[in-house]
């Protein structure tokens, strides 16, 4: 890839560093990513996506901005309060680098466009709030044999992980999480309440972890759980296994496509993250 004095001078930082370098770089411009949920997680994705020349961007939420969102949800602002989430992020990730393709996806994922949604992108960023969806977006990666970055919060707490069950030997999602716990079971941030950093330092390892894994670099977070508390200021990583009994990954696994899911996940309301 040619880069222009301009994008020498923009990514002149990632340049010089020997683990990206130009060849690096052009992997970035080439990776076509999938941001799940633009709040609080998915906010400081798809801004450090964009300022590090990841090519094509996609955001899926079906949402609008609410002043409720402003105190963690750095993508938007005041003035576009009532604008639907997906319109207001790809306006702040084009004023950082016009030069990436935002593809705006003002919708809930579902089992209808899951599949077809995930395949589209090289890798997925999941920062939803709720468990049906979290369940149908590591589905589906594991389906189409995408890589997927999967983050939660709630109050002072966050985890990470990336899951690539399509490599043999790797966990995925289900082998962390079985099923979805009963309704009710685990409170929302809605609920619970969030501090509204702990969004920004799990969205920016989730997009750090992202990158890396586009580029091929370090270690992967794959087959490692990373917990953090803030009130602690510790963090602390458990080692993931395959599940031999999974029923996504496993030898006799039973879920061979969306079927389970056919009823349409709630709203990918990103409000609790």
């Amino acid at each position: 890839m040619d880069f222009t004095e301009d994008q020498i001078q923009r990514y002149a930082r990632h340049i010089l560093l020997p683990e990206v370098g130009g060849e690096g770089q052009a992997k970035l411009a080439a990776a076509r990513v999938l941001v799940i949920g633009a709040g609080g997680l998915g906010s400081p994705v798809a801004l450090y996506l964009a300022a590090a020349g990841v090519g094509t961007i996609g955001i899926v939420d079906d949402d609008r901005v609410d002043l409720s969102n402003l105190q963690r949800q750095i993508a938007h602002t005041t003035a576009r309060i009532g604008q639907p989430k997906v319109h207001s992020a790809a306006e702040a990730m084009r004023a950082i680098n016009p030069e990436v393709t935002v593809e705006e996806h003002a919708t809930r994922l579902t089992a209808a466009n899951a599949l077809d949604l995930v395949s589209r992108y090289d890798l997925v960023c999941d920062g939803s709030d709720n468990f049906a969806t979290r369940f149908l977006a590591a589905d589906a990666c594991h389906l189409a044999k995408r890589t997927l970055v999967s983050a939660a919060v709630l109050r002072f707490e966050g985890q990470l992980s990336t899951f690539r069950s399509h490599r043999p030997g790797e966990p995925c999602y289900r082998c962390l999480h079985p099923a979805p716990p009963p309704d009710g079971l685990v409170p929302t941030c809605a609920e619970a309440g969030v501090f509204g950093a702990v969004t920004g330092v799990l969205g920016t390892l989730q997009a750090t972890e992202a990158l890396k894994e586009i580029l091929g670099i370090g270690e992967s977070l794959s087959g490692r759980l990373l917990l953090w508390d803030a009130l602690a200021a510790r963090f602390r990583t458990v080692r993931l296994r395959p599940d031999p009994a999974c029923a996504l990954c496993g030898p006799q696994a039973t879920i061979t496509d969306l079927s389970a899911h056919a009823t349409p996940s709630p709203p990918l309301c990103t409000v609790s993250a």
